[in-house]
């Protein structure tokens, strides 16, 4: 693998991606970083063996350039970057929100660009990443972006018009298992038991039941069905979940972070 590869605004997925590359085969040589701070790029170069440019500086060398800064900060990265990079530069996006076309917009005529959402589980190699081609992007490109993204998980390609609710999905999926979890261990604790035993019960139950709708090939209500007997435990517990709305409020939450990623695609940041 000898195209160099630069990751703009290392941060925690950043680092999880290029982690991941130098495992799955990629040479630390060929892999180009930027940071903020100094410091933080050191500390890249440090650990991973990988190379500090500036900004500008990977725009004129890398042959790929994955941007990962905050969505309210990718329009003065392109301010930045749009003078560097040739038109035969893939450039790949990994910020919620923006479409292809605002990269399209602000660099050269016929640069291909990708836009990627990857999630938090990329820090331990089971992201799920969605990737969408921009109006000049090939089939080659995607195959690119699905290569260096499945070095941290699984990908899937959609179409650009579905981002938002992918975002709304998976991007900011693990946070709402998180939330959930956290609620349960609660519940434990009112129940009797101490928050670490309480924490083991629930993480490796979720676990349990996130392989087996990964592997059995059952709808999850099936899967359901077979733990709820009749007038037995989870069939009142269920009951108590419908009765407060949580299905309810899980649709609504997941509309507000599909129109929250919409916001953001406008340039709206409040």
């Amino acid at each position: 693998m000898s195209q160099k590869v630069a990751v703009l605004g290392t941060g925690k997925i950043g680092e999880a991606l290029l982690s991941g590359m130098i495992r799955a085969g990629w040479a630390p040589a060929d892999l180009l970083v930027t940071a903020r701070r100094p410091e933080r790029a050191e500390e890249l170069r440090a650990r991973h063996g990988v190379s500090p440019v500036t900004n500008t500086e990977a725009a004129k060398t890398a042959d790929t350039l994955i941007l990962t800064v905050k969505p309210q900060d990718m329009g003065t990265l392109l301010d930045e970057l749009a003078p560097h990079i040739p038109a035969d530069r893939l450039v790949i996006s990994g910020a919620a929100g923006i479409p292809t076309s605002f990269f399209e917009e602000r660099l050269a005529t016929g640069t291909p660009v990708v836009r990627v959402m990857t999630n938090t589980p990329a820090l331990v190699d089971e992201a799920m990443s969605v990737i969408s081609a921009g109006s000049h992007a090939t089939a080659e490109h995607l195959a690119h972006a699905e290569e260096i993204f499945g070095a941290v998980g699984k990908t899937l390609r959609v179409p650009e018009s579905q981002q938002d609710a992918c975002t709304a999905l998976s991007g900011s999926g693990p946070a709402y298992f998180f939330y959930l979890v956290e609620a349960m261990t609660d519940a434990g604790i009112l129940l009797g038991l101490p928050r670490d035993k309480a924490h083991d019960l629930i993480v490796q139950s979720a676990i349990g039941a996130a392989v087996m709708l990964r592997d059995s090939g059952e709808h999850p209500v099936k899967l359901r069905e077979n733990v709820t007997s009749p007038a037995g435990t989870t069939i009142n517990a269920i009951r108590e979940l419908e009765n407060h709305g949580v299905r309810a409020a899980l649709i609504a939450a997941l509309e507000a972070a599909r129109d929250r990623s919409r916001e953001l695609a406008s340039g709206k940041k409040d």
